[in-house]
């Protein structure tokens, strides 16, 4: 589990954090990001979530499948038990501050600093003179998403820490550019047994919904013979499963069975393994499976419930944008005034 979270400086406690819509939710989704975004409304902290469409438009989108990933990505928050009325949830498109802060972000980074970033690297591959521009300043953006409500704290996955750290470099940057203490330093938050699930095929690759096999992900619109199929269907070896974690080190595909257990149930690795010492994985499959389905199972009744009525959709989003303006609009207008703009207030 992760340490309290504590509050930098004089900034009050805010958790943002976004996914973007531009494909299928999966179960690496839901139990590294949106179980644990539930969580953290019991907690008592103000939460934040987005749907960042802004982001996900870094590479071609079709506009009809766009909006339509858009609304089921809302539908699986919501689903999976972000509670719209707890917390702010929305779409960045929606918010004109981000794209406006992102601007500034832009004129705040360093390039050596995006040229670093490894996901740019990894995605744009050997074409990178062919990529957009927004793919490349993308991590400004994403700054500005976390900054523009001075997010204290940010649930991230490994492969996003980087991102997070150029978005403490942004804030130290500017405060220091500015002699300002006017962003916090955001710091992550990583917990949990399975924050990086991994491919049912593959257990040393990340569990993605861009990866070319369907079998390599459970998708939180599969249903429940989908689900039990490719659990047993899963990359295992023929050992046992051993008596301690230790025994799990080299066999990728059997830990990230164990973590994912350990996950939906709400147990430690530790105690999953106790528990099933010696187990081959024709028994532990099936008991995956079953797990697996329900947990899972009333999620995706829930998000084709949702999913039939888009309008509904659209009125949480748009009024989640309303109460993400009135936090972000205010920091935003700030921010022009110390970078020099004049500008001409109404009302």
């Amino acid at each position: 589990m992760a340490e309290p979270v504590q509050t930098p400086h004089a900034f009050p406690t805010r958790i943002f954090s976004g996914i973007q819509p531009s494909g299928g939710l999966t179960l690496g989704n839901y139990l590294g990001a949106l179980k644990r975004f539930a969580e953290k409304q019991d907690e008592g902290i103000e939460t934040v979530y987005c749907l960042v469409d802004m982001h996900a438009i870094t590479v071609w989108q079709d506009p009809v499948k766009l909006r339509q990933q858009t609304r089921e990505a809302a539908a699986g928050f919501i689903a999976s038990g972000v509670d719209p009325a707890r917390s702010i949830l929305f779409n960045q498109s929606q918010v004109t501050a981000h794209a406006e802060l992102a601007w500034i972000f832009n004129c705040v980074a360093r390039m050596g600093w995006m040229s670093r970033m490894t996901q740019f690297k990894d995605k744009a591959g050997k074409n990178s003179e062919n990529v957009s521009l927004g793919l490349f300043a993308y991590p400004a953006l994403m700054a500005a998403d976390i900054l523009a409500y001075k997010a204290t704290h940010v649930p991230v996955g490994e492969d996003q820490k980087q991102h997070l750290e150029l978005c403490r470099d942004i804030a130290a940057k500017f405060n220091n550019d500015f002699g300002v203490d006017f962003f916090p330093i955001t710091e992550p938050v990583i917990e949990g047994a399975a924050t990086r699930v991994m491919s049912l095929r593959d257990g040393t690759k990340k569990m993605s919904k861009s990866d070319p096999s369907d079998q390599s992900r459970i998708n939180l619109t599969d249903d429940a013979d989908m689900i039990a199929k490719k659990i047993k269907k899963a990359k295992t070896d023929s050992e046992p499963l051993p008596s301690d974690l230790e025994g799990l080190k080299d066999r990728p595909e059997a830990r990230n069975l164990v973590n994912i257990y350990a996950a939906l149930a709400g147990m430690s690795a530790e105690d999953v393994i106790r528990e099933h010492a010696g187990a081959q994985f024709g028994s532990f499959k099936p008991a995956l499976a079953d797990l697996a389905v329900s947990v899972m199972g009333p999620i995706t009744t829930e998000m084709n419930r949702l999913m039939q009525d888009t309008a509904e959709i659209d009125r949480i989003l748009g009024e989640g944008a309303v109460r993400a303006d009135a936090i972000a609009r205010p920091i935003v207008d700030e921010v022009y005034d110390i970078v020099g703009m004049i500008r001409s207030r109404k009302g």
